[in-house]
């Protein structure tokens, strides 16, 4: 088994070196707007005025992921897809008449 030649690089000149914190500053800097633009922006989601879990007459919800129903001991939900994505929620099925 040869042995590997070993690994002098020489340093980086000082061009490459700027170069490479403007790029650096740069990924930062979109990162950063990223984060800030996703966190302030508004969000396209309104909840509905009564939300069917509050909707006593309603025994059963979804949203496309997960399905509640209403018991006596309170709302059972089921677990939702791991690739889901959530649609309105809405009344699937009524108590009562």
């Amino acid at each position: 088994m040869a042995a590997s030649p070993p690994l002098d690089a020489p340093p980086p000149d000082a061009a490459s070196a700027r170069t490479d914190r403007r790029v650096l500053g740069g990924i930062l800097a979109l990162v950063l707007a990223t984060v800030l633009i996703g966190t302030l922006a508004p969000s396209a989601h309104r909840p509905a005025a009564v939300t069917p879990g509050a909707d006593l007459t309603c025994a059963e919800w979804g949203d496309g992921c997960r399905v509640c129903q209403r018991r006596e001991e309170g709302a059972a939900c089921s677990l939702p897809g791991i690739a889901c994505v959530a649609g309105e929620t809405r009344c699937l099925r009524r108590s009562g008449g």
